[in-house]
């Protein structure tokens, strides 16, 4: 995760000394692509053996990982609208039970990947440099890979892999950086969350989390 934070300070720093004049309101369609970091909040997982009932609650931990995605929309003047499709990545780091215990050698991740429709306000000034704030509603199709743990009686599948889609809703904001009337840096921030998942192809075991994080991005606009 140094190596891609190092990487997004590098290309904002390289972008900087060619920004252009101040840019005014200009409507038109425009695209955009972004790359970043993503760090997963802290959640509480619930699960249940289907066979002989019992309720296990969890409390999750997660590494930083990817987050990468692209937008397409209309700016009209002081306002955008747009669609977004993006990929956000977590490795879970550590699973402690409602006892304390924390398990073993854990291995396991989620993945979301995103559908967003977004609103944006712009708000220009007399700078080369945009801020912007705004959020989006969509849904999410979150993945949870085959999850495993040691405790004191050796090697266990905590959390089958399945797929689910839920809710999903943003918030944010950042500044847009002119380089050219047609071209921008944009450097960002997303909260990101979801409602709960329910996963559950596995008859013996049900699965259920919400998931959000924190989202840094750094992309580049193209204005038609």
């Amino acid at each position: 995760m140094k190596r891609i934070s190092a990487v997004v300070a590098v290309v904002a720093l390289c972008a900087v000394p060619v920004v252009a004049g101040a840019t005014p309101p200009r409507p038109g369609g425009y695209v955009s692509g972004f790359f970043g970091v993503s760090a997963a909040a802290d959640t509480d997982v619930t699960s249940i053996n289907n066979q002989s009932g019992e309720v296990f609650n969890d409390r999750v931990e997660y590494d930083p990982n990817i987050y990468v995605g692209g937008t397409g929309g209309y700016d009209f003047g002081h306002f955008r609208l747009e669609g977004e499709l993006s990929y956000k990545h977590a490795e879970i780091s550590s699973i402690t039970d409602d006892t304390g215990f924390r398990f073993r050698g854990v291995d396991g991740s989620l993945g979301a990947l995103a559908f967003m429709a977004n609103a944006f306000v712009d708000v220009h000034n007399n700078t080369p440099v945009t801020p912007y704030f705004g959020g989006g509603i969509g849904f999410a199709v979150l993945s949870l890979s085959d999850t495993f743990g040691s405790d004191n009686s050796g090697r266990l599948l905590l959390y089958p892999d399945d797929d689910t889609t839920v809710f999903a809703y943003q918030a944010g904001g950042g500044l847009e950086i002119a380089i050219s009337p047609s071209l921008s840096l944009d450097l960002g921030y997303r909260y990101f969350g979801t409602t709960k998942g329910t996963f559950d192809s596995d008859w013996i075991t049900t699965t259920k989390l919400r998931y959000e994080s924190h989202n840094g991005m750094v992309g580049f606009r193209v204005k038609f």
